[in-house]
């Protein structure tokens, strides 16, 4: 990692669109949209593919895709749930549901990168789930069982088959989602999405942090420190940093997440971990890796440590963290001891938004003048798109089949006040540490979250 860069590679490709001008003086819009991430340019352009009529401006603090929606992995997954297992143990009466829209979420960002030509490298390979340890086998086995059950296209795949797919010595079985994801380049569907809403008559302001949200004679008031926009509707598209809803600081923390960029492989050293068919792959502890090929043959490798530092601090120098790099690149060796000799280009870290349930969730403020989207914790590639859709229905006031669902009428058990936060998420991350030695085995307190419907695993 000598040379590599403290940067995200995404981010240093060319390419970028020009930022636009800041926010100076007053301006009006039918609806403001708050961040130009994922959750926000989707907004904004299905608003207006509904109404071509209506007048949208994005307001953003710093430029498109800056935090977390370019600084992922690329992993545009069909889940809304963070994952079906995930799913079952919150909503097993929506199950059916939630897959059929996240399924036919997954195609429409398909046939929107087609529509407007947007460059991203979009390519449905599907995920591969990768046991490492005799324990994750077991669960991949009856996770592909249920699967199954519900028709779902995934494969099963023993110790000589998954290494077939991928050739790494640590692999004991493999789970692999045929249909259900595709990888894309996370900056460059941020800037094709960012054209496209322009192209629609979008307007953006960057470089425009909004302080704070008043209300107003006909809708709401959005001041930032050199300028005011007044909307009938407001869209909060903030993620992890967001501070404008007072509400919302129970429900969400900030967790950091890190990840390495290789040089690109030689063909040699392709062909000698095989990864043919270019699926995303994850691994299956609850200390997890996230890993895929960029179109140029680099291998991205993030995960594994997720990082919350006491009392919520989001830092521009926490996004660099030697530690953690040093410990992924440890494992990237064991995973691939064939590619002893291939060097990291790229190091960098971003903030993931988390909940308690691990998947976004939704609302509406100021008496329905606002709605939100939050919690994606980390599988926002996709599944910001729904939730886009959710946040117009929700500030339309009409009923629709999203804005019944019990994934979206209700909240994810909130987070204790600090200093009680800090030791209870410092205490999770330990034992599932714990856990991940100890094959998979729970302890008591980590038990006791289960009972509480929170889960956590990762």
């Amino acid at each position: 990692m000598i040379d590599a860069r403290p940067e995200p590679y995404w981010l240093t490709q060319a390419g970028a669109p020009a930022p636009a001008a800041a926010l100076a003086g007053a301006d009006r819009a039918d609806l403001a949209v708050v961040g130009a991430g994922y959750s926000g340019l989707w907004t904004a352009l299905l608003a207006k593919e509904r109404d071509p009529h209506r007048d949208v401006v994005v307001i953003e603090a710093g430029t498109a895709g800056w935090a977390a929606s370019g600084r992922n992995g690329g992993f545009c997954s069909a889940s809304i749930t963070h994952g079906f297992d995930n799913g079952m143990s919150r909503f097993p009466g929506e199950m059916d549901t939630l897959e059929r829209l996240g399924r036919a979420n997954l195609d429409e960002i398909e046939e929107t990168v087609r529509r407007y030509a947007i460059d991203c490298d979009f390519a449905r390979t599907g995920e591969l789930l990768v046991a490492t340890a005799d324990w994750q086998a077991r669960e991949l086995a009856s996770a592909a069982a249920a699967a199954a059950r519900r028709g779902l296209d995934v494969t099963y795949l023993d110790t000589d088959a998954v290494r077939a797919e991928v050739d790494s010595p640590t692999y004991v079985a493999g789970l692999w989602d045929r249909t259900g994801c595709a990888m894309v380049d996370p900056a460059r569907l941020v800037w094709g999405l960012r054209r496209a809403c322009e192209s629609l008559g979008v307007r953006f302001y960057e470089n425009s942090p909004v302080e704070k949200i008043t209300a107003s004679t006909d809708g709401l008031a959005l001041h930032t420190w050199r300028g005011r926009v007044d909307a009938k509707h407001v869209a909060l598209a903030t993620g992890a940093h967001g501070r404008l809803l007072k509400r919302l600081r129970h429900f969400v923390v900030p967790v950091y997440d890190y990840a390495l960029m290789t040089e690109p492989l030689t063909d040699a050293q392709l062909k000698a971990i095989g990864w043919q068919n270019r699926q995303g792959i994850g691994d299956s502890g609850n200390q997890f890796h996230y890993y895929r090929l960029t179109a140029d043959n680099r291998i991205l490798w993030g995960g594994y440590d997720a990082i919350y530092y006491n009392g919520g601090r989001i830092a521009v120098g926490d996004d660099q963290r030697e530690a953690t790099f040093e410990v992924l690149a440890q494992h990237f060796a064991e995973t691939f001891p064939q590619l002893a000799d291939v060097r990291f280009t790229h190091k960098w870290g971003g903030v993931i938004d988390t909940c308690s349930r691990f998947s976004g969730f939704f609302g509406t403020a100021f008496r329905g003048r606002l709605a939100y989207a939050i919690g994606y914790t980390g599988l926002g590639v996709g599944a910001t798109r729904f939730g886009a859709n959710v946040m117009l229905d929700l500030l339309g006031g009409a009923e629709t089949e999203r804005t019944r669902l019990k994934m979206v009428r209700r909240k994810p058990i909130p987070f204790p006040p600090e200093p009680l936060r800090s030791a209870v998420i410092q205490l999770t991350r330990w034992s599932i540490a714990r856990a991940d030695r100890n094959e998979g085995r729970r302890n008591l307190w980590l038990r006791t979250l289960d009972r509480m419907g929170l889960g956590f695993d990762s």
